[in-house]
């Protein structure tokens, strides 16, 4: 019996080994590719440029941990509401966008460290009568949104009576919203409407005063994949030590250096 059971202990040690030691980050080693859900136009995080190029700020941030890791990098692309689907089906091992930690998300995906924080901001067209949100919560309006955006959570708790017009897809869709007339007002993430606005003339789009909220942002990974988000994290860290991330973020997110490279 006791043999019996000794045995039974050393098949169960190896059978936890071998489920240790299979993780996200040896499949990503065999494969020799780390395989990233972006979205389909979110610039300045990620967007095609005018060369034809995948690029932006999570774009090149993600190259830099490609290369940290020793593999290759793919982009696979999908509308905002197409990025969590894609990780968990296990088309990609990382979600990387301008995404807000929330609980909710936090139920189906795990997500990194924040790697900046931004908030949800207001804009509309330039000769808007709407000079304030104060003004933006009165009836009858109607209100562009990302669907499944932290913007569309937004503006359903600030903006109740408002009419929301939900949009699949990018950023850009909402700033095209406005400007065409077929919403009174957007709410998106700052850094998005910054970013988006580097593709119109200039003061043809106004952001109100006073942000609606103030968000972190995170890459995401699977639950089943600590292992990586631990690599991601480490990234993150040794990115913000050596200069690399503020680097990016000065370019991409904090100013419109990026506009006359893209």
């Amino acid at each position: 019996m006791k043999r019996i059971s000794a045995v039974m202990v050393v098949m169960m040690m190896l059978g936890i080994a071998s489920f240790a030691a299979a993780g996200t980050l040896d499949e990503i080693a065999q494969r020799g590719e780390l395989r990233v859900a972006c979205q389909t136009q979110g610039p300045p995080f990620s967007f095609i440029d005018k060369n034809g190029k995948r690029t932006g700020s999570s774009i090149e941030l993600c190259e830099m941990l490609a290369k940290d890791m020793g593999v290759k990098v793919v982009f696979l692309d999908f509308d905002w509401d197409g990025l969590i689907p894609a990780l968990l089906s296990k088309k990609a091992d990382i979600l990387a966008a301008d995404m807000t930690p929330t609980i909710k998300r936090a139920m189906k995906i795990a997500f990194s460290k924040p790697f900046m924080y931004t908030g949800s901001v207001v804009f509309v067209k330039a000769n808007s009568p709407i000079k304030s949100i104060a003004d933006a919560k009165k009836a009858g309006l109607k209100a562009a949104v990302l669907l499944g955006s932290t913007g569309e959570n937004e503006a359903k708790k600030a903006f109740p009576q408002a009419e929301l017009k939900s949009y699949k897809g990018g950023g850009p869709l909402l700033l095209d919203a406005v400007m065409q007339g077929q919403a009174d007002f957007g709410v998106n993430d700052a850094s998005a409407v910054v970013g988006g606005l580097a593709n119109y003339p200039p003061n043809s789009i106004r952001i109100l005063p006073d942000q609606l909220s103030k968000e972190p942002l995170s890459f995401a990974v699977r639950y089943d994949s600590m292992d990586l988000l631990e690599v991601v994290n480490l990234f993150f860290h040794n990115a913000g030590l050596d200069g690399r991330l503020e680097q990016n973020l000065n370019y991409w997110v904090n100013t419109l250096d990026w506009k006359k490279d893209h």
